[in-house]
């Protein structure tokens, strides 16, 4: 206190002399400015607007005082509403009428804050939709500090613990009061349900929806944290300092008593502590009045500030007693800190991405979720948009599968008969026939959950992953009863188990498929779950996978049949833009795609379009189709692929040999149309059979003219050229193929006899002995001589012909079929009903 009070008398001595000579203060432009507000939205200059009208001061009494003599009565402030608006994603630009309750309660409030005599609601309809988007936004800006001012403690324990992932989300909304009883439970349930679809469909990429609400990056949580830290620093400013020199310090406030202490800092650096009130009465103006501001000054070496001190003291005449204290301290700034911690966080870093990796990606919990189950949870009213009517070309598979829809529909239909649901149902078949669209629609037809896992997800490099993941996802399933379960290629663990295992690589598929079958028919099956699963390999899976029980339906899902393709053409046709008749465009593109599937048909229709945009055509025409079905069967046609005449007039004849035995064999598929122009299939020359309509039995006349008709090719070059190429090898390996299962396996052959050996390539032994083996490649060989005669007779019959298909398709390279009509004449044998409907010209009627 006395040296305060002697700091004090000595400021005010010399405070005239301070006056007149020149000192230099450090001085700080004002942090705000009131001419240098920028209002950005009109949100934020209402709010501007209130931070002048609603101050105590002499600007905001006169304000008031002229707003209310310009507009004759004072306009009454809104207080702010008690419930938080929706968020500003679901916000669209509507008129005033159409608002949420809540959002235009908040607007009426921002409203209420400015002078303007106009109503609310023309004010609001008046804006254009960019400024009501811009007001919204400043609007939840403000919310949340509202939110904050309200319950700060439980405020920001909210966010931090969405930003963990956990804990409970903030209330956004207030729930209405529900019934009592079973109706106000299913009401909240709903409510509930309504609230995670918005926060779902709010989510981006990465993120995931926990118990609370959605969990947020590491990204967004590190801009939290920074605009956390950057809004702690505006509320409470940290330490300022100003930087000056000895002679500064010396002039300025050591001569004149104010300064408390010295601390040497690190030493190289200076602090001075002054005392605030003397600082205030000598230079009212300066910010050392501030008592978190301080100045400093540099040193050279601690001995010379020290003897230069001292010598600055006995100058002034301070007795010893009251010389200025002097402290010495060591600080690390914040640089330094953080470079400190960088190793460890280094490391933490390191640890949370290799966790995540080995968790398979974003939405599990690090490496603690490597167990939870990866299905993903389609909602049946916003997911999944496939109906029944979507799906054509397998009318019995449908019937199958609804019984499942009806059972979850309306489950008292059949419990009051006794009956059970069926635990699952199996859709085998060939690639691309739509098992996965199937099960797509019995979700959107029976309006309950839907989780959709890959087989191969249950597979992982840790033990006891898949098993856990299996348990996951019933007990998923469980929770949102009723609802269907879907995983794809079931075949990644369902295979059938060794009964030795030598290796012991299988053990941990062995141990899911085990959990599988537990968790399907089990002690603990009784909730409606309906298990569907897609195979292309039904054959592999176990015995007890296939149990009634657990897959109790085994619906086979085969290639289209020629209706079926005529129906899969018309639901993707409707897409596209033709003027073409559309029932006699599906019913012809259905003939010309015999063995098919759904997917082959989409990709059909989908390189038509292509064809046509790439041409400049308007619409989609029947040639674009034709040329994409040839696209998708003999490849993409290679015209850069110049032959030379000796070859392109080998390829000539060849081909012309396959179209003369199609065209005068009775049993041969009659012939479509033939070309010359390589294609990306490796093939030279290309051949269009169409079958007559869907045959399911083949008799040996019927494969004996395929054979000859598929070594017409090499016959036709031995009867014309000197010698013969290698381009009739596929010809050969389909005629050895179809021979080969005459004699093995359709009993064909009178020496063989009637017996069945399968191909198998994996195994070392074949299924027959030594001498049976010599009768079968005897009879092969039989039989494909006979069709080689039998060509040949044919061929040397027809050599004229062969000449003329060879030399006009040497001229045109591509030959149709009204093309052969008009060269050979009409085709001896009879097509079918259903071929002359699509194929004659147009306009004539069918005989």
């Amino acid at each position: 206190m006395l040296a305060r009070s002697r700091a004090l008398a000595r400021a005010s001595r010399n405070l005239s002399a301070a006056a007149t000579q020149p000192r230099i203060v450090p001085h700080r432009t004002p942090l705000w400015v009131p001419s240098g507000i920028v209002v950005r939205s009109p949100a934020m200059a209402m709010a501007a607007s209130r931070r002048f009208h609603a101050g105590s001061g002499k600007y905001g009494k006169k304000h008031r005082e002229d707003s209310e003599k310009g507009h004759g009565k004072k306009k009454k402030l809104l207080p702010p509403p008690t419930e938080y608006p929706p968020p500003a994603s679901e916000f669209k630009p509507v008129p005033y009428d159409q608002l949420h309750p809540v959002t235009r309660a908040w607007i009426d409030h921002f409203f209420s804050m400015d002078s303007s005599p106009d109503p609310f609601e023309k004010r609001w309809n008046e804006l254009p939709d960019e400024q009501k988007v811009d007001m919204v936004h400043s609007m939840m800006q403000v919310v949340k500090f509202h939110q904050l001012g309200r319950d700060p403690a439980g405020t920001l324990k909210n966010w931090l613990n969405n930003m963990l992932g956990g804990g409970t989300a903030p209330q956004q909304r207030q729930s209405k009061p529900s019934e009592e009883g079973k109706q106000g439970k299913e009401e909240a349930k709903e409510e509930e349900s309504e609230q995670q679809q918005q926060q779902r469909s709010r989510l981006k990429p990465g993120q995931e929806l926990g118990p609370g609400g959605p969990k947020i990056d590491l990204t967004t949580a590190i801009l939290l944290t920074l605009a956390a830290w950057g809004i702690l620093r505006f509320m409470v400013p940290g330490e300022q300092s100003r930087e000056i020199t000895w002679q500064e310090f010396r002039n300025t406030f050591l001569d004149k008593g104010l300064v408390e202490k010295l601390v040497v800092v690190n030493r190289n650096r200076v602090k001075v502590y002054l005392y605030h009130d003397a600082t205030k009465a000598a230079y009212p103006d300066s910010p050392a009045a501030n008592p978190n501001f301080h100045y400093y000054f540099t040193i050279g070496s601690v001995e010379a500030f020290e003897r230069r001190l001292e010598e600055a003291q006995n100058e002034l005449g301070i007795p010893s007693h009251e010389r200025i204290p002097l402290a010495y301290k060591d600080e690390i700034s914040w640089t330094g800190t953080i470079l400190s911690f960088a190793p460890t966080l280094l490391v933490i870093g390191s640890i949370i991405f290799l966790s995540r990796r080995a968790s398979g990606g974003a939405g599990q919990s690090g490496i603690f979720g490597i167990g939870k189950s990866r299905a993903k949870m389609f909602n049946q009213e916003t997911d999944i948009k496939i109906k029944f009517k979507d799906v054509a070309g397998m009318d019995e598979a449908k019937v199958e599968i609804m019984e499942f829809v009806s059972f979850l529909k309306t489950p008292e239909k059949f419990e009051r008969l006794g009956a059970k649901i069926p635990r699952g149902a199996i859709l085998s078949g060939p690639p691309g026939t739509g098992k996965t669209l199937l099960a797509k629609a019995t979700a959107g037809e029976a309006g309950v959950p839907f989780f959709s896992v890959s087989g191969s997800e249950f597979v992982e490099m840790f033990v006891g992953v898949g098993p856990s993941r299996v348990r996951d996802l019933f007990a998923k399933a469980r929770k949102n009863t009723p609802c269907i379960i879907f995983i794809d290629e079931i075949d990644a663990i369902g295979k059938a188990r060794s009964k030795s295992n030598f290796g012991g690589g299988n053990d941990e598929r062995e141990s899911t498929l085990n959990q599988l079958l537990t968790e399907m028919d089990g002690f603990n099956t009784q909730d409606q779950v309906v298990v569907l699963a897609g195979t292309n390999r039904a054959d592999v899976l176990d015995k007890a996978l296939m149990r009634p029980g657990r897959f109790d339906r085994h619906i086979v899902i085969d290639r289209p049949t020629m209706e079926g393709r005529k129906q899969i053409f018309i639901v993707h046709l409707k897409k596209i833009k033709t003027d073409e008749e559309m029932d006699y465009l599906s019913g012809r593109l259905a003939a010309l795609t015999p063995g098919f599937a759904g997917a082959d048909i989409a990709n059909c229709v989908n390189e038509a379009a292509l064809i046509a945009a790439r041409q400049g055509a308007e619409t989609v025409k029947m040639l674009h189709f034709e040329q994409a079905i040839e696209r998708v069967i003999g490849g993409l046609e290679k015209k850069s692929l110049v032959l030379s005449p000796e070859e392109k007039r080998t390829v000539a004849y060849h081909e012309a040999g396959h179209a003369i035995c199609g065209w005068y064999l009775q049993y041969a598929d009659p012939l479509l149309k033939v070309s010359i122009i390589p294609r990306g299939s490796g093939a030279l020359g290309y051949a269009q059979y169409l079958p007559a309509g869907e045959q399911y039995l083949m008799s040996v006349n019927q494969l004996m003219d395929r054979m000859a008709m598929t070594l017409g090719g090499r016959v036709s070059e031995e009867l014309h050229f000197d010698t013969v190429t290698s381009g009739a090898s596929d010809d050969f390996n389909k005629v050895t193929r179809m021979a080969s299962a005459m004699v093995t396996k359709w009993g064909m052959s009178k020496e063989v006899g009637y017996l069945y050996f399968e191909d198998d390539e994996q195994k070392l032994q074949k299924p027959f002995s030594e001498a049976t083996a010599q009768k079968i490649d005897a009879e092969v060989k039989k039989l494909v001589d006979a069709a080689y005669d039998k060509c040949m007779n044919l061929l040397k019959e027809k050599k004229s012909a062969v000449g003329l298909v060879a030399e006009e398709l040497l001229r045109k390279e591509v030959l149709s079929r009204d093309d052969m009509i008009r060269i050979l004449g009409q085709r001896q044998w009879g097509h079918s009903d259903e071929f002359e409907k699509f194929f004659k010209p147009r306009g004539e009627s069918i005989p």
